[in-house]
């Protein structure tokens, strides 16, 4: 049988194939993880790990040991968590994850039926880092997760849920904060503020696709803060950010949303982990989808 606190530590070692990275994130001692690893090893009769020079690699062996650890653990995880939940007297509770892409509004929107429909229902909802999102689904921090992207990561369902109009955000001092609505093509000039950059998310490559269609290529400039509502990231600058917040004020007056005319539609997709059941999380999706 495979001891779960030993397959944690092949993971972790296994993620930084580094054996020192590993046991810091444990906060255990090197000899310790060594020691586990070996006992592994011995246990299933095959060699997980080789050294080339000063690395370390998987071997096949290892790699398959990887790929079903972390589900194993992801569902030893869940069973625990839906063994709890049998409790009568326990209240029921919907953790909500989401990235600063997703609006205030649009998460209000989402988790209101679900204090509607069950009023001692407790909801909540914390803004995360993209890279954050899936760690948090894993570890029975968030029951669904909120992004922009459409691939759904092994071992996880998703659903696209909703498309939200693109908005622009600008510094009250850019010339286009007066305007009501803008034409995309007006933003050509004017650099594009990100979070990530381009080719490390689908949302970034989406935003200067959107440019792109309209004929120009975009300057790209990366936000220096994270983690903060996307709005907060043209305040003092010359650029602009996409957004799905409501047309208005913002940040004490120092950014403006505006509504652009014929602007696409970014999807809005709902990941969670397999096999981990939630009765507040089906109301929020079967609500999202009649939605649509």
């Amino acid at each position: 049988m495979l001891d779960p606190h030993r397959l944690r530590q092949f993971v972790a070692v296994a993620k930084h194939l580094n054996i020192t990275h590993a046991a810091a994130e444990l906060k255990l001692t090197q000899q310790a993880v060594s020691s586990t690893i070996k006992t592994i090893e011995r246990d299933l009769g095959v060699a997980l790990l080789k050294r080339i020079g000063r690395r370390i690699e998987l071997t096949d062996a290892g790699r398959t040991l990887r790929d079903g650890a972390q589900l194993l653990l992801d569902e030893s995880s869940a069973l625990v968590r839906a063994v709890r939940d049998v409790e009568p007297d326990r209240d029921e509770q919907l953790l909500v994850a989401h990235t600063s892409t997703v609006s205030v509004d649009e998460v209000v929107e989402l988790v209101e039926p679900v204090c509607r429909e069950i009023p001692l229902a407790s909801v909540t909802v914390r803004q995360l880092l993209a890279h954050e999102l899936i760690p948090a689904l894993r570890e029975g921090q968030a029951d669904i997760a909120l992004r922009r992207g459409v691939v759904v990561p092994d071992g996880f369902t998703g659903s696209i849920i909703g498309y939200s109009p693109l908005r622009v955000a600008v510094s009250t001092h850019h010339p286009l904060a007066v305007e009501r609505t803008i034409k995309l093509g007006d933003l050509a000039g004017s650099a594009l503020v990100l979070a990530n950059p381009p080719g490390d998310s689908f949302y970034s490559d989406f935003l200067i696709t959107a440019c792109r269609r309209e004929g120009f290529e975009p300057s790209v400039l990366i936000s220096r803060v994270q983690g903060m509502p996307t709005t907060t990231a043209v305040v003092g600058t010359t650029g602009f950010a996409f957004v799905t917040a409501e047309p208005g004020l913002y940040h004490h007056d120092e950014a403006t949303v505006v509504e652009v005319a014929g602007a696409p539609r970014v999807p809005l997709q709902a990941i969670w982990m397999q096999h981990r059941g939630s009765r507040l999380r089906q109301i929020l999706l079967v609500n999202a989808t009649r939605q649509r």
